[in-house]
């Protein structure tokens, strides 16, 4: 095993996997909704959570049931000039958030342990997906996209297309891939703004743009009504405010934090999501 590879605590069935990242107890929460939608969709490919140190085993244990693979991970080895400049602190005085409040728990240096995806070289193909989103239709089709595929970060208007969104994205795990990360990462100077969005897009400027609906974000729900269409989702994304946590934004996205509920639980999981109600139905009723 390379150093500092993830450490797994069995060996792998597949030869693809969606993996997740969980780094404290509120996401191993998200994590159980993922991998109960997962294996919902009818997927038997294998699934990976990646956890740090900020989450212990009794967090985890739920995840079992779903036959999950649990892979120890830590974060990159980088220098303490680049630690000092993507502090939470400090990332969030330069970028603040505007547009949605983001849990007092996240710390941006976390969401570098992503790359070390590219370490699991026993993968032909790895789709992440983030433990705050839910897979409403199979998408094992993805596992046939080149790397790097993601989709936009579209929740406001159409401009937002030229962002990708590292919520959904799609990797081909090598050695030498993650070397060349490592390399450009933590170059003097170097500073991501939106963490390791930016760099996925600097690093994969030519990246393959996924359907918007393979990685909706919920704040479509009330900005872009027009573009939802649970007949299209594959995943539900939900970005800044959390569905496990009380927010000023609840009662606006109260039917997507219901569904999120039940796959949670595993109770009163629609039989058919396309014929769920969509934003203005859901507007009336309120």
């Amino acid at each position: 095993m390379e150093a500092g590879a993830p450490a797994a605590d069995h060996a792998p069935v597949s030869t693809h996997a969606y993996a997740t990242l969980v780094t404290n107890a509120d996401y191993a929460l998200g994590a159980r909704a993922l991998c109960r939608s997962i294996r919902a969709s009818g997927s038997e490919a294998d699934i990976v959570v990646l956890h740090t140190g900020g989450v212990g085993a009794a967090a985890l244990d739920p995840l079992h049931e779903f036959g999950v693979r649990l892979a120890r991970a830590d974060l990159l080895p980088t220098s303490d000039a680049f630690n000092a400049a993507h502090a939470r602190d400090r990332i969030h005085g330069l970028a603040p958030f505007t547009k949605g409040e983001k849990p007092a728990f996240h710390t941006p240096l976390d969401n570098f342990v992503k790359l070390r995806l590219w370490q699991m070289e026993e993968y032909e193909r790895v789709v992440f997906i983030d433990a705050d989103a839910l897979v409403l239709r199979n998408i094992d089709i993805l596992f046939r996209y080149p790397e790097f595929s993601a989709a936009p970060n579209v929740y406001e208007s159409l401009g937002d297309f030229t962002r990708l969104n590292s919520g959904v994205f799609v990797a081909r795990p090598a050695r030498e891939t993650f070397a060349a990360m490592l390399a450009r990462l933590d170059a003097p100077g170097a500073f991501w703004r939106r963490t390791d969005q930016s760099f996925l897009q600097e690093f994969f400027p030519g990246w393959h743009g996924l359907p918007v609906y393979c990685n909706l974000l919920q704040y479509v729900w009330f900005n872009m009504p027009d573009l939802w269409d649970w007949a299209s989702i594959r995943v539900l994304h939900y970005q800044y405010e959390k569905p496990w946590a009380e927010h000023a934004k609840a009662d606006r996205l109260g039917p997507l934090i219901d569904l999120w509920r039940a796959y949670l639980t595993g109770e009163n999981l629609p039989a058919d999501i396309a014929a769920l109600a969509g934003p203005e139905a859901a507007a009336c009723v309120s």
